[in-house]
């Protein structure tokens, strides 16, 4: 069973409210507790000043009146003088504390709950004050509230504070995961730290350490693969000579035409992982863009292709073919076209035909590639642009790695590409689209 997790924000506000409670409690009964020490101090005094003055003013026997029913709230204070041959009084007033030879308070239990009596004997009679201890303790509950409410009141305001304080705070959590998530996944700069509070130093500086670990990996093996094609790249040529010279001689040898074809699946292969590298390595970072026509560029593609085009009869050409001047990369450029129209040689049919279209478009540069082939299915587009991945395998020998190479360098000249069904030739139809110039900012960044 999966274990539910709280959020730290979450966790902060509920204890610090529960806190705030707990605080309130303990203020309520100490501040109750105070209430009624004080209570008790001022109402003794009280008590002892009556009764001094009942002695001094020789008041006469006197009795007060009792209400013996609990539930009706009793007097604060209860004046009684009884004389001491007056045994039927004592018998009747529950109030009455029978004879006591010193002055002093004197707790006892009535019917009516305990009362709390200050008594002060005289030669004939005894002066008696009393009163019922929940009054002082009612008198003390009322005190205590009224010195609590206030913070009861200002206590919702207080936890909106304290709620604004604790988001505030984990505020720079919320940033560093936000900057994170916004990161490209082949971004590995460092995480910059002067934004952040110190408690979050050391988990940032472990990320920047898992990141140069990670660049220093990839940098690694993809210096491997640039140094493994490169060194197969000499002797694949030529191997692959050699048998061109011995097709030469034994033109209808069926081991010497498979292994023909083998070689130039294997240098095909190795041509395209050197592409690759070159994309994902760091190889292209002191190059600077220039500026250059790019219809001289696709024409240069064209003619290095033109010789495979016509081993299949393939109509490859022009249709529009507008005068452009761009500042950006240009082998990068190259590669794009050249990669595009390789495959559509690849996968369309002997005497199909394939057009080209080279146009400015909204303060933009177009090219247009679209072919008589088979076409890929809408559902596979994005499939086709992952490494190794082939649609038509078993049309033509190819790596799976063309479209992924044409990506990575679309993306370094800051362009975009989408693939559509072909309304003219049936085929494929792939729209490439690059600004005429690189920014700065975009160049560094692309970089």
């Amino acid at each position: 069973m999966k274990k539910s997790r709280n959020s730290l924000n979450t966790r902060l506000i509920v204890m610090t409210s529960l806190l705030s409670v707990v605080m309130a409690c303990v203020l309520m009964f100490s501040t109750y507790q105070i209430a009624l020490k004080e209570l008790t101090h001022i109402l003794d005094a009280q008590m002892q000043f009556l009764a001094s003055r009942a002695t001094t003013l020789k008041l006469k026997s006197t009795h007060s009146q009792l209400n013996l029913n609990p539930n009706q709230d009793q007097e604060e204070l209860f004046i009684d003088i009884w004389a001491y041959d007056d045994v039927d009084a004592l018998n009747k007033n529950q109030l009455l504390v029978p004879k006591v030879k010193t002055a002093g308070f004197y707790q006892h239990d009535t019917d009516t709950g305990t009362w709390y009596t200050y008594v002060l004997p005289s030669q004939d009679n005894q002066v008696q004050i009393s009163q019922h201890q929940s009054v002082r303790e009612v008198l003390a509950l009322e005190l205590a509230g009224s010195m609590v409410l206030p913070f009861l009141l200002i206590m919702p305001l207080v936890m909106l504070v304290i709620v604004y304080i604790i988001k505030r705070s984990l505020k720079p959590f919320d940033v560093l995961k936000t900057e994170l998530a916004q990161r490209d996944s082949n971004e590995l700069t460092h995480v910059t730290d002067e934004q952040y509070p110190i408690e979050l130093l050391p988990a940032i500086h472990e990320i920047n350490y898992l990141f140069d670990r990670i660049s220093k990996t990839q940098q690694e093996q993809k210096q491997f693969v640039a140094d493994a094609a490169h060194e197969l790249r000499t002797p694949i040529t030529a191997l692959n000579l050699q048998t061109k010279i011995l097709l030469r001689d034994f033109p209808n040898n069926l081991a010497l035409i498979n292994l023909s074809k083998g070689l130039a699946r294997i240098q095909h292969l190795v041509s395209q992982l050197l592409s690759l590298a070159k994309q994902d390595t760091s190889l292209h970072a002191l190059e600077q863009p220039k500026r250059f026509i790019l219809n001289d560029v696709a024409l240069s593609c064209v003619e290095q292709l033109m010789n495979l085009a016509m081993e299949k009869d393939i109509d490859l050409g022009f249709v529009r073919n507008e005068e452009i001047k761009i500042q950006s990369f240009e082998p990068t450029v190259h590669s794009i076209i050249y990669n595009l129209i390789d495959n559509a040689i690849k996968y369309t049919p002997v005497s199909g035909v394939i057009n080209i279209s080279v146009y400015p478009h909204n303060n933009r540069c177009t090219v247009c590639i679209e072919d008589s082939g088979p076409g890929i299915p809408k559902e596979q587009y994005e499939e086709v642009l992952k490494r190794f991945y082939r649609v038509h395998h078993h049309l033509e020998v190819g790596s799976g790695l063309g479209l992924s190479i044409v990506q990575k360098a679309i993306q370094r000249v800051g362009g975009d590409f989408e693939f559509t069904r072909s309304e003219e030739l049936g085929g494929l139809k792939v729209l490439v689209t690059m600004p005429l110039q690189l920014k700065h900012s975009e160049v560094k960044i692309l970089q």
